[in-house]
Parts: structure tokens; C-alpha cells; sequence
């Protein structure tokens, strides 16, 4: 009866999931090291307890402006030890979008105990020098998505954290990088902070190559797979399909589709007709199926998106959720309930979407389940909030 679960925990192919998530850090990064020689450059009296550096890293969606970020500030904390304290906060300002709130995570980060109440900016701004100095660390602050900061809230907040140290005898509490995808984001500044930033400390990264991206899914395929699962050719083919977008984040997506795909049909080897050119087709050789839609079409399928990025299907009540967060996020006011509905149903019309009806658990009624199997979310994503920004 309970035949059809035994290729559950089977592995055939896939031996760690990590490898597979945008999150995961590698080792190594593949195709940027003059980014992270830039990088070095930028922070290369660090090591001295009175300086600070900031730096300013822009690029396309899936360029690697994340994981770039990441991986120096933490090779440089190692490279660092035993000579100053690197402290490492990262605070997605997409769910951090005001000053408040980025303060609150700096904060917590410092000190879990810090009362999530009851104190004005300039307090928090006290107190997080305050903890630096009794620790004698320096503050090492990735503001990702800044640009969501700039337009929703301000520029406030960086200025005052680049003035932490102004008429203060100790200085360089706090070094900076700022991220982000748009290509103009020092406009969005005053004079004062780019002045504080340096134009010079600008990095900008560009769209990854299709033999880059090939590299990008080998060395996740290594760690994640079985040895000998995944033959080179699955493997260009996957950078080959992704390179029309240079997103690293498609080559991953593809990756993990294509085991999936393996395993789902119980062998233990990805082939390369297991990559299908039609999940990547939809997302960036038809893009007017995206750019076409209603704003509010937009909004809903962008809520999508971003959770599909992370689990297999969404449920249409949660959609609405979504829906209402990035309408919060963007200013816009919601519609209703049936509104909604009706763009879940033109989403679907459109092929963007796929829709299932199943009985809920508990008592009546059924709900419906979301998925998007042809189509890559992370492209998607991208490529709304692109169109988003251009108003």
C-alpha cells in the first residue's frame, strides 16, 4: 500500500540539500576574484583599531552580490583573528525596510537581550557603540536590499551609523557594505553620505557567463550529490540554459529541478534531458508574459515568487497574505478578496501558475494549493521587481 514512499530518504542522488538553497555560503566563489581583490583593496587597513571601510556592491539579480558579501566578511573575520574582533551583521533590508527596524537587528545581533521596546533611534545607536567598545569589536554591517531602506523609509539611519564616532576619542566602530540591484543607487543619497562613502568604493557586478554558471552548479552538485550522479554534460547544460540571464540563482534552480526529476523517476543519475529548457523558457525568453500583467497581477505573482523560492507549493490564503505584504511594501492598496481570486485565476490562465483543489484535514471546505513548475520563481521575482521599480 505504502510502496509509492520508499524513494523517501532514498537519496539516489541528492545527499545534502544545503548546497541547493541561496543561502549556502560556498567555500570558495566561483568567477569573482577580481570582485573579491576589489574588496580586500577597499578594506585593507582594517586591521588597524582605529579605521573603518565602507563599500558599495551593485548588480543584477543572481549575480552573487550576496554571497560575494558574505563570504569576504567572513574570511576577513578569520583572516583577523586574534589581531581585532570582526562582529558580523547582515540585515536584509527587504524585511527590515525602516531605520527602526534595522537599528532593533543590529542590536539583537549584538546582545540578544536587548528590549525590543522603549527606546528612541539615537539610544540604540548609544548602545550598540557602547556594547562594541566594552567588547573591543568592530562591526562589520552587510545592509542588503538598501535601496528598499532608502525608498521606504530614508538615508537617515546610514547617515547617523557613518557619524557613530563623530566627537567620540575612540573611532572605527563600524564598517559598512551596502548592496543592491539598482544601478543608481548613489543617487538616492545626499552629498554628505557619498562623501562618507567614497564613489571609489564602488563595486559593480556583472552577469554571470554560461561557463561560470556550468562551474556554479558543478561545485553545489559536488557537495550536495553523489559522487559520479551528475555527468559534466547535465552540468552545461545547466549553464548553457541559465546563461541568457546570468543568474546564478536559475542555474540553481535548474539543478535542483533536474535531481528532482532523477529521482522522482528512481535513478541515481541527473541526465541531461532531466534539465528542461521549458523551465527556463518561460521565465526569460517570454518575459512580455510577465511585463504584460496588471500591477496588481504583479504584486500577487511577486508574493508568489518569493515563497515558492523556498517550498514546493503555497496555498491560496497565504498567496493573500503575500499579496498584502508586498502591497505594504509598495505602497499600493490592496484589493479585495475576490479581486485577488480573479488575478490568482488569470496568473493561472496565463501559465504562470498552476492551480490544485485538495479536501483540508479538518472539517469542510477545500483549498488550493500553488505551484509553478515551468516556470523559475527567482527569475520571475526579478524581473517583477525590475518593472515594479520603473513605475
Amino acid at each position: 500500500m505504502a510502496g509509492y514512499l520508499d524513494r523517501i530518504g532514498a537519496g539516489k542522488v541528492l545527499l545534502d540539500k544545503g548546497p541547493l538553497s541561496y543561502d549556502w555560503i560556498p567555500p570558495t566563489l566561483i568567477g569573482r576574484d577580481e570582485e573579491l581583490g576589489d574588496m580586500a583593496g577597499i578594506f585593507s587597513q582594517i586591521e588597524n583599531h582605529d579605521t573603518s571601510a565602507q563599500a558599495v556592491v551593485i548588480g543584477p539579480v543572481g549575480s552573487g552580490k550576496t554571497v560575494l558579501t558574505q563570504r569576504f566578511a567572513e574570511d576577513i573575520q578569520r583572516h583577523l583573528d586574534g589581531r581585532r574582533r570582526i562582529v558580523i551583521t547582515h540585515v536584509n533590508c527587504r524585511n527590515h525596510p525602516t531605520g527602526s527596524q534595522v537599528l532593533q537587528q543590529i542590536a539583537l545581533s549584538l546582545d540578544a537581550r536587548h528590549p525590543e521596546r522603549g527606546f528612541s533611534s539615537g539610544e540604540i545607536i548609544q548602545s550598540i557603540r557602547r556594547n562594541l567598545h566594552t567588547h573591543e569589536s568592530h562591526l562589520l554591517l552587510i545592509l542588503d536590499e538598501v535601496d528598499v531602506l532608502v525608498n521606504r523609509d530614508s538615508s537617515d539611519i546610514i547617515y547617523k551609523l557613518l557619524r557613530i564616532d563623530e566627537g567620540q576619542e575612540a573611532q572605527g566602530s563600524i564598517s559598512m557594505i551596502l548592496v543592491s540591484q539598482n544601478s543608481t543607487l548613489l543617487k538616492l543619497f545626499e552629498p554628505a553620505i557619498i562623501s562618507r562613502l567614497g564613489q571609489s568604493n564602488l563595486i559593480e557586478m556583472q552577469p554571470y557567463d554560461a561557463d561560470t554558471l556550468t562551474g556554479i552548479a558543478a561545485q553545489r552538485a559536488e557537495v550536495a550529490c553523489r559522487t559520479g550522479s551528475i555527468a559534466a554534460e547535465t552540468l552545461t547544460k545547466i549553464g548553457r540554459f541559465s546563461a541568457d540571464s546570468g543568474d546564478a540563482r536559475m542555474a540553481i534552480e535548474l539543478l535542483d529541478a533536474s535531481i528532482r526529476r532523477a529521482e522522482k523517476a528512481g535513478r541515481g543519475e541527473v541526465l541531461p534531458e532531466d534539465v528542461r529548457p521549458s523551465t527556463l523558457r518561460k521565465a526569460s525568453l517570454e518575459p512580455s508574459s510577465v511585463d504584460n500583467l496588471s500591477k496588481h497581477q504583479k504584486l500577487v505573482l511577486l508574493g508568489i515568487c518569493r515563497r515558492l523560492k523556498k517550498t514546493g507549493e503555497v496555498s491560496s490564503g497565504d498567496a493573500q497574505k503575500l499579496y498584502l505584504l508586498v502591497c505594504e511594501e509598495y505602497e499600493v492598496k490592496a484589493r479585495s478578496y475576490t479581486t485577488f481570486w480573479k488575478h490568482l485565476k488569470a496568473l493561472e490562465t496565463e501559465g504562470l501558475i498552476e492551480t490544485r483543489a485538495a479536501h483540508k484535514n479538518v472539517g469542510r471546505g477545500r483549498t488550493t494549493h500553488i505551484t509553478m513548475t515551468n516556470t523559475a520563481p527567482a527569475t520571475i521575482e526579478s524581473r517583477i521587481e525590475r518593472e515594479l521599480l520603473r513605475g
